[in-house]
């Protein structure tokens, strides 16, 4: 199942994979301190990624569990982003990203022993 986050609700989630189990009023204490939201838009945030199945509310205390995993979003993120600018094309988003930064001897080390691994 695909679920479409926003901006805002990455920063959601985001806290969440960081700390783990929240209150609401924590996440909204967390939220105002990084990004300046007031508690009521934290809420409504919360709210829009339990009614997508993101989040799960736990009671006492109104308490937030991350539902989907870091990794199964950035996947359904990065599939979305190869299909609508790299017409589906992951070589070409591969060298996209080379292209814009000089990597690091271990960095080109890293990719190296990546590719090597999916052969």
């Amino acid at each position: 199942m695909i679920i479409k986050l926003y901006d805002s609700e990455l920063k959601v989630m985001d806290v969440l994979w960081k700390e783990g189990v929240l209150t609401a009023k924590q996440l909204a204490g967390i939220l105002k301190e990084q990004v300046g939201w007031n508690k009521n838009t934290t809420y409504t945030v919360i709210k829009k990624c339990i009614e997508k199945g993101a989040i799960e509310r736990i009671e006492p205390n109104f308490q937030c569990r991350a539902v989907l995993a870091r990794e199964q979003v950035q996947q359904q993120e990065t599939e979305e982003l190869v299909n609508k600018i790299f017409d589906g094309s992951v070589d070409l988003l591969f060298a996209a990203l080379l292209n814009k930064r000089n990597l690091s001897t271990e960095e080109v080390q890293r990719l190296k022993r990546l590719v090597n691994e999916l052969e």
